[in-house]
């Protein structure tokens, strides 16, 4: 049976394993303290409290093969034909945006190949001028820059990336062959993390002056570094990497010159339908979210950063389709725990052949777009029905596993606020509100002071 013959609230019956949470004196998750002490982010893209947003070349499935996707029927965000660069979301790859140094597979400096050997001046006049041909100073949309070759934090370059540590000491050694080892290291990790910033700060600060209005970030951050060894290890809690918390603090920067945040939460195939795969995704998004809630664009304090989490329709590195179970761990977690949306990413094997294209459209057309439908509207019922229109429904303890759809009286329109009694205590029981900028209390229905405080953000 597919996904379009069933209800989602049989779906989202599922609870999953809790979550370890840190709670004060009154019993609240501190967790939520932090996220509460800021209003949520406002809704974005046609002012939804929830939006799954298409970021995939599958143009060509049309134009090809005369095969179509549909999306808009499922109330998935498109650019205009679906254009994997436009109006609603862009996203810019190592070599589209400026001069980014980084080193190649075969060892070679592209653009001097690592932060502190690079032309900054020359990269961000690239920019511009990219920039500039590319998007209307308008645009309002989201704006990805995805460099993925280093990290601007030393600790986080290990593995592959460890050859930039590499050449750091070296650019130090060529300059001072007389230094202790310690001190070198010293050197280039000082180096190395100051022009990283310098790339990655300057960048986002030249494309939000050109684009003031759009979603600004960077893919994969904050970082969490948590994926389970395998689905079987009963001991796997799916929190972040130990330090990582300290690690993003350091970054305080980056959050606070981001305008979006856009943490990744692809499913590996080797978590196929588990909870180890649901309490991964939940702890990036929770670090997201406690980010998010901390530091804001320009210190702005009148409400959180938008979090939109990536995702693929497939598992990674595969043209795997997720089921409906994988689906609530990484849209559904999502939606629960208050994100303000999802971007699903895919890659060019997705439209290779006529072929390929009938089975995305036919998982499109059976699976994932009416999952999303359903997710789409329920999310956008709760914010009215429980929150009055003013706020993001979310969940009372982020572990509990509890969905939103679970709640939600499916008989009722969009835009219907319920009367059932029993149906709002079952909702207040589990689920909590997060007012936009401007309201406050437990269902949103009252006007905070100084709400104009920041309209023209």
């Amino acid at each position: 049976m597919v996904l379009s013959q069933l209800h989602l609230p049989l779906l989202f019956l599922l609870s999953l394993s809790p979550l370890a949470c840190t709670y004060s004196t009154d019993g609240q998750p501190l967790l939520h303290r932090t996220l509460l002490a800021v209003a949520a982010a406002r809704p974005i893209l046609e002012d939804r409290a929830f939006v799954v947003v298409w970021n995939m070349p599958t143009a060509r499935c049309r134009q090809r093969y005369d095969i179509h996707l549909d999306l808009r029927d499922f109330d998935i965000v498109e650019n205009q034909q679906q254009r994997f660069q436009g109006e609603k979301m862009t996203i810019f790859y190592r070599d589209h945006l400026g001069k980014y140094p980084y080193l190649s597979r075969d060892g070679r400096k592209v653009n001097g190949g690592i932060p502190q050997l690079g032309d900054l001046a020359a990269h961000l006049s690239l920019t511009v001028a990219q920039l500039s041909g590319l998007l209307q100073p308008n645009f309002s949309g989201l704006a990805v820059i995805d460099w993925e070759e280093w990290r601007p934090l030393w600790e986080e370059n290990f593995g592959s990336k460890m050859k930039y540590q590499r050449l750091s000491k070296q650019l130090v050694r060529q300059e001072s062959p007389d230094l202790s080892d310690r001190t070198m290291t010293f050197l280039a990790k000082q180096n190395f993390e100051e022009s990283a910033r310098k790339f990655m700060e300057e960048t986002l600060r030249s494309a939000i002056t050109r684009c003031p209005k759009g979603l600004w970030g960077f893919y994969g951050f904050p970082a969490c570094f948590n994926t389970p060894k395998s689905k079987t290890d009963e001991s796997y809690t799916g929190r972040c990497h130990r330090g990582m918390r300290q690690q993003n603090n350091r970054l305080s920067w980056l959050w606070s010159q981001s305008t979006a945040l856009y943490p990744s939460i692809y499913l590996p195939q080797s978590l196929a339908g588990s909870t180890q795969g649901a309490l991964m995704v939940r702890n990036r998004l929770l670090e997201a979210l406690r980010v998010a809630s901390r530091w804001q664009h320009g210190n702005n304090t009148d409400h959180a950063t938008p979090v939109l989490s990536y995702a693929r329709l497939a598992f990674t590195h595969t043209l795997n389709f997720l089921n409906e179970t994988d689906l609530m761990h990484t849209l559904g977690e999502s939606a629960s725990l208050g994100t303000a949306g999802v971007v699903l990413w895919g890659e060019m094997n997705f439209a290779k052949s006529k072929r390929q294209c009938i089975l995305l459209r036919d998982y499109v057309h059976n699976i994932l777009g009416p999952f999303i439908r359903s997710l789409r509207s329920n999310t956008q019922r709760c914010s009215f029905e429980f929150c009055h229109g003013n706020g993001r429904c979310i969940r009372r303890r982020t572990g509990s596993g509890h969905m939103i759809s679970s709640y939600i009286d499916m008989d009722s329109g969009p835009y219907e606020v319920s009367t059932d009694s029993s149906s709002v205590k079952r909702f207040h029981s589990h689920f909590m509100c997060q007012c936009y900028p401007g309201w406050t209390g437990p269902e949103c229905r009252v006007k905070t002071k100084n709400q104009n405080r920041h309209k023209d953000k």
